[in-house]
């Protein structure tokens, strides 16, 4: 089984809807059964869960201390791919939701303040050693500074191609308890959830491939990560169960004088 977390300090960025959205077109792409799994205390995921007819995703609703124990009993269950929805915060109990993932997904708007926030997210994951995905989330339309907080994010670390932009039916559909690709098949949004689904999805098949080889006894002894070039870059509905160093200077290019002092 697969494990997906979405992570962000700041509040409002989208991590419950995007949770949602993916697990749902995982479900529909074929790569399921999926789990969802909340570890917010505010439970938004399972409020949305709570207004769901369709019988999958699965939700389970458990706390960052029991989490390892509740992945155990997915992957039992028989499910692929867990997606855990996580508090708008940083804490020890979020370094532990980490080691257990296999990709992080970082939901990012477009604006200064909120690619400043996102600096602690990546250095939780530089020191656990996992790979994660900033997603530009929330973005308006033509407007230059989606580009320009591409172009920021990229100089630490891997930028999804698919942005998310800001529509109404993303709203509409989660007070539903459902999603754009139910409610607006053939809309703009449903595309954009496709793509960037089919983006982790790929990505995290790298990763499975990659576990594989380096657990492999006829993997050479000398193989790292720093030898891998992708680091820097119907069933019953079911409630399963309620139970490196930091970087410095995020955000700030370095400055020719900079490099010259490194």
């Amino acid at each position: 089984m697969q494990v997906l977390t979405v992570i962000s300090q700041k509040g409002g960025t989208g991590k419950t809807t995007l949770c949602g959205h993916l697990a749902v077109q995982a479900e529909l792409a074929g790569n399921g059964p999926v789990a969802l799994v909340d570890t917010d205390p505010q439970g938004s995921l399972k409020k949305w869960w709570d207004e769901r007819e369709d019988s999958t995703p699965a939700l389970s609703q458990t706390t960052a201390a029991h989490l390892q124990t509740e992945l155990g009993n997915l992957k039992q269950q028989g499910f692929k791919l867990a997606i855990i929805d996580t508090p708008p915060a940083i804490t020890p109990a979020i370094q532990a939701v980490i080691s257990v993932s296999d990709l992080i997904i970082i939901p990012t708007r477009p604006s200064p303040h909120d690619v400043k926030t996102t600096s602690s997210t990546v250095d939780l994951a530089d020191r656990s050693d996992k790979s994660f995905v900033f997603v530009i989330n929330e973005a308006h339309p033509k407007e230059g500074i989606t580009s320009d907080t591409a172009i920021t994010l990229s100089q630490y670390g891997t930028v999804s191609p698919s942005i998310i932009h800001q529509r109404a039916d993303f709203a509409t559909s989660m007070v539903e308890g459902r999603t754009v690709m139910e409610c607006t098949p053939d809309s703009e949004s449903t595309r954009e959830i496709e793509t960037l689904w089919s983006y982790i999805n790929t990505r995290m098949e790298k990763i499975h491939k990659r576990a594989i080889f380096q657990h492999n006894p006829n993997t050479p002894r000398s193989f790292d990560r720093r030898q891998n070039p992708d680091r820097r870059q119907n069933s019953d509905r079911r409630l399963v169960s309620v139970t490196p160093p930091t970087r410095g200077g995020f955000g700030r290019r370095k400055t020719d004088k900079n490099i010259a002092k490194d």
